[in-house]
């Protein structure tokens, strides 16, 4: 049987549906002048109710989707948003929170309707999109509005599922740490850290993972995510009459601690643990305030047996965490040989500075 074709002018349930939309667009577009993201996303979301319970109870089929489309294109040209095509992901966002055994209200509830409505309509279509369970979806909506991330802060975090990653780093923080800074240290560590913006050759060396974290520092405070503040590389420790060197030394603002990051090129050992938690103690007792935490280790290595890592922690009194890196781009050493070196280029632009 043809379906036959809804229109203003053949339904007047339609007609008068319709209607009252426009009429609620209106009443939207003069808010949105104070609240443009907030107050569209309302719309949105009490569109998409609309729609689906529409299609659920009234004989329309899906053609109606189209035609209201081509009516509020119409009566809204200047307005962006009513295309067929976000019209259906408007009915799909609204469909997603309402899925899954959870109701939609629920969510809203839960984040609260101030902070779900102040995720941006684009940051909401990628998270949708992304995320197949609605736990995944909400952790990527706080995360968003706690840290502020732009579109592609996001997208990078989706594509190297962090919802997977935090706070799944191996660490003794339970045991070492008062309740509220063990569960906050915690969810602050990653494992795997997504080391995806550097270049290294194939057999790199523990100083040019270093160099080239520091040379891309603001990816690597990205990666690292929000509280890090980075405060030096190498960072002498005079212990009696030695100096240690910590590979990278920050503070974190949130757990109010420093924080020492020690780099392994190589499988997790044991014998890390003692050489970081000197470290650890170190800072300890040359650059922690009175009114600063007790100082955290990290030690970010190539690969880690999970096991061994929770029996070596347990021989020490430091709280530290123990993590794995991943790096998706290694140069093979042959085309490492054919780059010009530092002093060649100089080299180089000396010769055509003198030929001038």
């Amino acid at each position: 049987m043809m379906e036959q074709r809804i229109t203003s002018n053949t339904n007047s349930d339609f007609a008068q549906w319709v209607k009252t939309i426009k009429s609620e667009i209106r009443s939207a577009q003069i808010k949105a002048a104070v609240k443009v993201n907030s107050t569209m996303l309302h719309l949105y979301w009490n569109l998409g109710k609309d729609i689906v319970e529409r299609q659920k109870n009234a004989n329309w089929g899906d053609g109606f989707l189209k035609e209201l489309s081509r009516e509020l294109m119409a009566e809204f040209p200047d307005m962006k948003g009513f295309s067929y095509r976000n019209m259906k992901y408007i009915r799909q966002w609204f469909m997603f929170y309402n899925s899954q055994d959870s109701i939609g209200q629920q969510v809203v509830a839960q984040l609260g309707e101030e902070f779900f409505f102040s995720v941006p309509w684009g940051h909401h279509l990628y998270i949708m999109s992304s995320c197949k369970d609605i736990n995944k979806a909400v952790f990527y909506l706080k995360k968003t509005v706690e840290n502020g991330w732009s579109r592609a802060v996001l997208l990078n975090f989706l594509d190297t599922d962090l919802y997977e990653r935090q706070g799944k780093a191996v660490s003794n923080f339970s045991r070492l740490l008062p309740d509220g800074q063990s569960e906050l240290a915690q969810q602050t560590l990653k494992d795997p850290y997504t080391f995806d913006f550097i270049t290294l050759t194939d057999h790199y060396k523990e100083r040019e993972l270093e160099d080239a974290l520091t040379g891309n520092i603001s990816r690597f405070l990205i990666e690292l995510g929000q509280g890090f503040a980075y405060v030096g590389r190498q960072v002498p420790l005079e212990v009696g009459d030695e100096t240690l060197f910590a590979d990278l030394l920050f503070y974190h603002l949130e757990l109010r601690c420093y924080v020492v990051i020690e780099l392994k090129a190589c499988k997790f050992q044991p014998a890390f643990i003692g050489q970081l938690g000197t470290y650890v103690s170190a800072v300890n007792h040359l650059k922690k305030k009175p009114t600063d935490n007790v100082t955290i280790g990290l030690i970010v290595c190539k690969t880690k047996d999970d096991v061994m890592a929770q029996y070596a922690l347990e021989s020490t009194s430091q709280p530290i965490g123990i993590s794995a890196y991943e790096l998706a781009k290694l140069m093979p050493e042959e085309f490492k040989s054919q780059l010009p070196t530092i002093e060649e280029i100089e080299n180089s632009v000396r010769n055509i500075d003198g030929e001038d």
